[in-house]
């Protein structure tokens, strides 16, 4: 099903408005930018039989233009040798040739107004393709994000997840209390060693004393 029926309805759509009016918004986006890539196909296919066209009429040109060259020689070299008749004779050739060429230029000139006219609307509808890529992300990433918290809303009042918190609380206070316990012994055996490590101190302190007594009584 087509929704743009010609390359001014794809240039003038408003996305926004297709996609409001959508039931299904992503599906929408996927079959614009379908339409839209066929149609840039379509429109660059277009073009370059335009230009392939430009090019031959150009090389026709040249060829008649070299013609009507020859015809003015021929004519030039026939009044030298008075021969007005043929001079004659190849002027009316070189008109001739000269009318085709200057309606093969006015031709071009045509060519050109259509070349510039689809470069426009390539530029147009490119932009256009670019902006409903851009909103196909956009929409994709949102959908993906609602489904995201919808999932997660579910699980938030799901009773399994409820009854399993409810035991992770009472297996955290559990191993509270038991690192409370090891702190606490770890405590008194840092207070039985800092005691003994006091006497220690104590010992070689006096032991210190007592050697300073006894080099001074020597």
């Amino acid at each position: 099903m087509s929704i743009f029926s010609r390359l001014s309805d794809i240039i003038n759509s408003n996305i926004s408005s297709l996609l409001d009016k959508a039931e299904n918004p992503e599906k929408m986006i996927r079959m614009v930018i379908q339409e839209m890539e066929e149609t840039l196909v379509e429109v660059r296919s277009g073009t370059a039989k335009v230009i392939a066209e430009k090019k031959t009429l150009h090389r026709r040109a040249e060829q008649l233009r070299k013609q009507a060259e020859d015809w003015q020689h021929k004519a030039e070299l026939a009044m030298s040798k008075d021969r007005e008749d043929l001079a004659k004779a190849a002027l009316v050739e070189k008109a001739t040739v000269t009318a085709t060429v200057e309606l093969i230029d006015s031709e071009l000139i045509k060519l050109d107004e259509t070349l510039d006219k689809l470069a426009s609307e390539i530029e147009q509808l490119q932009t256009k393709l670019n902006d409903a890529r851009a909103r196909q992300k956009t929409i994709v990433m949102r959908t993906t994000a609602t489904q995201s918290r919808v999932d997660v809303n579910r699980q938030l009042h799901n009773f399994n997840i409820d009854n399993a918190m409810n035991k992770f609380e009472y297996y955290e206070k559990k191993i509270d209390l038991m690192e409370g316990q090891v702190d606490s012994f770890n405590m008194e055996r840092r207070g039985l060693n800092s005691e003994f490590e006091e006497l220690a101190r104590k010992e070689k302190i006096d032991q210190e004393l007592q050697d300073i007594k006894n080099k001074l009584s020597k």
